[in-house]
């Protein structure tokens, strides 16, 4: 199969290349010698990655710190079933699926990739794989920030940083549903996108005086650093801090802060393809590309509003 692989952490992304690896071994997989407990085989359709990966340590070690490359970045997807491991049970053969995989194993830039059935979910028929693809992370991530961390209730009022992002915008749409005053953040280019997605207001960070957002119950934050920083002073008491960016620099001076890192969830990724289907929320796709042009997307020469796609099969 062909794949995107990293050798070199030190070399980053121009370390990345395209290359034939051996198919996953189905046959293996399927029998009791050698067996992975939960695993399904997956024909990837299409990927996507979060810019960052080749800073994080598990791209290039395993749960035991040994070194693990060369190994396949990338670990969101969408595709079709086409093997299941020994006495693994919720999917079939044929199935299109969606979900993420897990960090410390090669992951979706590639034509075929092995994942734990409990991390996928049934991807509706009428859902474009490249959708499903675009929004498992980015839905999992909202929909944890918002109520699995922070209780979002009605009526509360959230700052949304990076409201043009692909995370950003999903947690707009999420928070709006369930009924709270959203208030998102960015670069000015970033202003209609983010009204698009529904926020309320929009704070440009560059020209703007974050300040006079005044108190929100919720920040959800994707930037860190300053302007995470400063956001901690905006928490009314009571409120929450939440980010995806490390252990908080800050914290509001009564209230919480927490971070987290986004999980697999077979019910969130059933709900978010619902809402997907139904029409209450819109995946946010900047660019797209094929899997022979993924070294390239990794290194975009202008920034990407929204999450890149890799089209592994057309």
């Amino acid at each position: 199969m062909k794949a995107i692989v990293v050798t070199d952490k030190a070399a980053g992304t121009a370390g990345m290349k395209l290359v034939e690896r051996p198919d996953p071994d189905a046959v293996r997989l399927a029998g009791l010698e050698g067996a992975n407990y939960g695993d399904v085989v997956v024909a990837v359709h299409a990927s996507s990655f979060t810019g960052n990966e080749l800073e994080w340590p598990s791209t290039w070690v395993d749960r035991l710190g040994r070194d693990r490359t060369p190994s396949i970045p990338g670990h969101e997807v969408a595709g079709v079933v086409t093997a299941l491991s020994y006495g693994t049970s919720g999917l079939t053969v044929g199935q299109r699926v969606f979900g993420l995989t897990d960090w410390t194993r090669d992951g979706t830039l590639a034509e075929y990739t092995v994942v734990e059935a409990r991390n996928l979910a049934p991807l509706p028929g009428d859902v474009d794989f490249t959708v499903g693809a675009g929004v498992a992370m980015a839905g999992l991530t909202a929909w944890q920030g918002l109520f699995d961390h922070s209780r979002l209730q009605a009526g509360q009022s959230v700052l949304v940083h990076g409201a043009a992002g692909a995370v950003g915008s999903m947690a707009t749409q999420l928070a709006r549903q369930a009924g709270a005053y959203v208030i998102g953040t960015g670069r000015a280019a970033g202003r209609q996108t983010a009204l698009d997605f529904g926020v309320h207001e929009f704070v440009d960070l560059d020209n703007d005086v974050l300040e006079d957002v005044g108190g929100v119950d919720l920040v959800f934050d994707v930037i860190g650093g300053d302007i995470q920083r400063r956001s901690a002073g905006l928490i009314r008491a009571g409120g929450t801090l939440v980010t995806v960016t490390g252990p908080p620099e800050a914290r509001p001076a009564d209230g919480l802060a927490v971070d987290f890192v986004v999980v697999s969830d077979r019910a969130q990724l059933n709900e978010v393809a619902r809402r997907v289907r139904d029409g209450r929320v819109r995946t946010n796709i900047g660019t797209t590309a094929a899997l022979d042009g993924a070294v390239a997307a990794f290194n975009p020469t202008e920034r990407v509003n929204g999450k890149t796609v890799i089209r592994v099969r057309p």
